[in-house]
């Protein structure tokens, strides 16, 4: 399956140190409505770092069996221990999904070399498509471009979440994009840019807010109407760097709740919830009566 469009990472909505699944749903009946292509649930937007086991295996169950194939479903399944990532994939399959996003090894830092291993040997155990995530400032590794191509040769890994940080580095790669590859932004700053220069699309931890401009920027390029995607892209512009001036997900998290679409903006440890400056910052672009109408059914 080869990604397009607008994906939401979303987010794990918790209650009391729990997960909250009545939120959980009430939030995917909502995106499934706003015409984003596909959800991703247990990302690091999801705070899958501090997620059990236990509650890695029901929260994709019961995310399959809410989104009930409205849209297809991806899974972040990643990690530093190739065959603990297999293990995990393993996992994953068995409950209908359509791929995984799975992140380039952290901390223990491999050589293009040994990230071309890991990720080859996980698509040598599984027919789920997989979506590379290559994201340097948080992992220590950067996946360089020839090594993204020689993945792309691989049947099974079919496209690149794009955090590199590197504008060079993406503009080099969609100048020269692999064959029959997704190249999908997860620099949500960078999506206009990203699909103006042949980008597919985007996986967008802010498209949790305001989720139908985003989608309205990626229908307008694709139908090369630039112009008015540009108009719309003005307006998301200036809250997008809000969203990631605390640890995201929070400042999403606290979106949300101020919605009324989660009841809680609990966040776990070691993340902590938004201060109170931020707050301030955000509240005047998420209390206008047409946005809290969004989130409301019947209202």
């Amino acid at each position: 399956m080869r990604l397009s469009g607008v994906w939401l990472p979303i987010i794990t909505p918790f209650k009391n140190g729990n997960i909250d699944y009545v939120s959980y749903k009430k939030m995917i009946d909502h995106y499934v409505n706003t015409g984003i292509n596909g959800i991703i649930p247990l990302g690091t937007t999801g705070e899958s770092p501090t997620i059990s086991e236990y509650e890695f295996e029901k929260l994709l169950s019961q995310t399959v069996e809410y989104v009930g194939g409205r849209l297809p479903v991806i899974a972040g399944v990643g990690g530093n221990c190739t065959t603990e990532v297999i293990r995990k994939v393993k996992l994953a399959e068995k409950f209908g999904i359509s791929g995984i996003l799975s992140v380039c090894p952290y901390y223990n830092r491999p050589g293009q070399e040994g990230v071309y291993s890991h990720f080859k040997s996980i698509a040598d155990e599984t027919s789920l498509d997989i979506t590379i995530y290559n994201i340097p400032y948080r992992t220590g590794t950067n996946i360089e471009n020839d090594t993204i191509r020689k993945l792309s040769e691989i049947r099974n890994i079919t496209g690149l979440k794009d955090s590199c940080g590197d504008i060079k580095q993406t503009m080099a790669l969609l100048m020269d994009p692999p064959k029959d590859f997704s190249i999908m932004t997860g620099e949500d700053i960078l999506f206009f840019t990203t699909l103006t220069l042949g980008g597919h699309g985007g996986i967008l931890a802010s498209s949790h807010i305001k989720t139908e401009l985003f989608v309205n920027v990626y229908n307008k390029v694709t139908a090369n109407d630039t112009k008015e995607a540009l108009a719309i892209w003005k307006e998301l512009y200036p809250f997008i760097p809000l969203l990631f001036k605390e640890s995201n997900p929070a400042p999403i998290k606290y979106c949300l709740n101020r919605l009324g679409l989660i009841d809680s903006p609990e966040v776990r440890l070691p993340l902590v919830e938004i201060s109170d400056s931020l707050k301030v910052q955000l509240e005047k672009y998420i209390t206008s009566k047409d946005e809290l109408r969004l989130y409301k059914p019947g209202a």
